[in-house]
């Protein structure tokens, strides 16, 4: 007679897996939040597709170093769910430094469309990070990482800002009171997916860090956005060239 399961403990009843004919990755992933910015870095990259369970909705490139320590670069994703699924899958596959390429919205009236933000640590207002617990007093990204692109940035004469955002599972809540509030305490921006992919790395015992390109300005009397224009899209490519050579350049 087959044992009945007791249900009583917090194992969980799905566990992220490699699955049969998905790659083995190196330690170095990168993840790409937009469709269009995901594109244009496998072709610079001459990336290879690759295959992923069809149970997931996203694009997985392998991109082959000469140590045969393949970077693994994938995406899109929307929001704290989508994301964490991404990065347990890429966990899954061996990666241990994951980078993430994504576009937030300002807070600061110096941090304009087009601007650089690397986050240190996020403001939880989602709700996938709760399912992960972890020490919240020593949770951030990796201080190594964030300074290996920090430097990547300076180096070449590109101004990049460091500290703490805000994440938000609403993106039509973003209130003023909150923008007006947030932006006083000095958080930088609101984005949609970082503090639960901080939570997993934690959680996970990896390293995450990430670039975030000012999409559109939240603290004006009205919303000023720069989706569609070419100036967001081209300053998104330019942070994913110097994230690949970060990657691709480590061993």
């Amino acid at each position: 007679m087959m044992k009945e399961a007791s249900f009583d403990n917090d194992r969980p009843v799905i566990k992220p897996a490699r699955e049969r004919k998905e790659p083995l990755l190196g330690q170095w992933a990168i993840m790409v939040g937009t469709p269009s910015e995901l594109s244009s870095l496998a072709s610079f990259s001459n990336a290879e597709k690759t295959p992923l369970s069809s149970a997931y909705p996203f694009k997985l490139f392998i991109i082959k170093k000469e140590n045969d320590n393949p970077v693994g670069l994938a995406g899109p994703f929307l929001g704290a769910p989508q994301a964490v699924i991404l990065m347990e899958k890429l966990i899954a596959m061996g990666a241990k430094n994951i980078v993430v390429l994504g576009w937030c919205g300002s807070l600061q009236p110096n941090i304009v469309i087009g601007d650089y933000i690397i986050p240190t640590s996020a403001l939880s207002e989602e709700g996938t990070s709760r399912h992960y617990p972890v020490d919240k007093r020593h949770v951030g990204t990796s201080d190594v990482l964030n300074d290996r692109l920090f430097n990547i940035f300076e180096n070449s004469n590109i101004r990049i800002n460091k500290g703490i955002i805000w994440t938000t599972d609403a993106l039509y809540r973003e209130t003023e009171k909150k923008v007006k509030d947030y932006g006083k305490k000095g958080l930088l921006a609101v984005e949609m997916e970082m503090s639960a992919l901080i939570n997993l790395a934690a959680y996970r015992n990896v390293e995450v860090s990430g670039v975030l390109t000012v999409s559109d300005e939240l603290f004006h009397p009205t919303w000023h956005h720069g989706f569609g224009g070419k100036k967001l899209q081209q300053k998104s490519i330019e942070a994913g060239r110097l994230i690949l050579k970060l990657c691709t350049d480590s061993q």
